[in-house]
């Protein structure tokens, strides 16, 4: 089984001592597709006959640039700049969505705007992202039901962000029903909002420390809780 294979990554996920194992997941397989993308693989046809198609988010390009393989990024987006700019050459031909007369407003997107947005709204880092984890979170419900250690992993974990709380409590109907279903919840629930409310207490208390009368107090756990605080509303990973 597929969930098998992914058990190892998905173990060591929730074995760290993280905000939210889901991210860490994530931000493992993002990192290797940064790392694939600005490899040698930037030269194979197959890859830059999909990142010429599809380009890549802000959030990945601006990663891209990061990785300083300037030269790899700029071919890349020379000739996804020329598949744009020929697209582009073809649907202006075909010109504005027809009018929906006088009266009535025009409600059909133009070939123009839709290809536009198609191409904003696609990126090939995401693309290769995906499916691999929609199997991570396949395999969390498979050992969480196979494995009374992983399930001990599990609800003694710090919770989750925002996203993959709502990812993982969407998915748990797809493998869970009836009282098991009931009880998975429960228990997501609780260690969303117990862990949430525990980075809450942190950053309160962050921002306490900036009032003179705390001064000497101690930080308590809170040095980190603005960071922790982001991991938990926004996915992202930061460093002090």
């Amino acid at each position: 089984m597929d969930e098998q294979l992914y058990a190892i990554p998905v173990n060591d996920a929730f074995g760290e001592d993280g905000e939210c194992p889901v991210c860490i997941m994530y931000d493992t397989l993002q990192n290797n597709a940064i790392e694939f993308t600005m490899g040698p693989s930037y030269m194979e046809d197959d890859v830059r006959m999909e990142t010429n198609k599809v380009g890549f988010c802000p959030k990945h390009v601006e990663q891209l640039y990061g990785n300083q393989n300037r030269l790899g990024l700029a071919l890349m987006l020379h000739t996804h700049m020329q598949t744009v700019i020929r697209e582009t050459e073809k649907l202006q031909k075909k010109g504005r969505a027809a009018s929906g007369g006088f009266f009535k407003k025009n409600t059909e997107v133009s070939p123009v705007v839709a290809y536009m947005r198609q191409v904003g709204n696609s990126c090939y880092i995401c693309n290769r992202i995906a499916n691999t984890f929609d199997r991570y979170i396949d395999t969390i419900f498979y050992l969480y039901k196979k494995d009374d250690s992983f399930r001990r992993k599990f609800e003694g974990s710090k919770g989750f962000c925002m996203d993959h709380y709502a990812a993982l409590y969407e998915a748990a109907a797809k493998h869970l029903g009836g009282k098991e279903l009931d009880a998975f919840t429960a228990k997501l629930d609780k260690l969303f909002l117990e862990n949430m409310q525990r980075v809450c207490d942190d950053i309160e208390w962050y921002t306490d420390k900036f009032d003179y009368r705390n001064a000497d107090a101690p930080w308590k756990n809170s040095k980190d809780a603005v960071i922790r605080t982001i991991r938990k509303t926004d996915g992202i990973q930061l460093k002090l």
